[in-house]
């Protein structure tokens, strides 16, 4: 339960756990207190750390690292259209082309050999 003073906040791991960022509390406990959550820049390792609408959350998702801005504070684990309506994404979706062979059937390289001096 919040207390008094807290109002209009909401604890970090109950709100990962809301917003369908970990699939239990104590999995978002676990998250929150190996520090890999940063709220508004600083790096939080308590999950009892209180979370107020406006505030910034940098957060693993999967291999991604996701930037989300809080819009609304949701009042239960609902839906996960419902659970999305309560903040904005901030970074961008990556795009990238894990193919092994473009169109024209040549190899993919990420670092191509540079041209032989002549």
């Amino acid at each position: 339960m919040a207390s008094p003073g807290a109002a209009g906040s909401i604890r970090l791991d109950k709100l990962l756990w809301f917003l369908r960022f970990a699939r239990s509390r104590s999995r978002a406990q676990a998250v929150v207190e190996a520090g890999h959550i940063r709220l508004d820049g600083r790096r939080i390792a308590r999950s009892s750390c209180a979370v107020h609408v406006g505030q910034t959350l940098v957060l693993p998702v999967g291999e991604q690292i996701e930037v989300v801005r809080l819009l609304t504070l949701p009042v239960r684990r609902g839906s996960a259209a419902e659970a999305q309506a309560c903040y904005q994404k901030l970074t961008a979706p990556v795009t990238t082309d894990n193919r092994a062979i473009k169109d024209d059937g040549n190899a993919v390289h990420p670092n191509p050999a540079p041209p032989p001096n002549q």
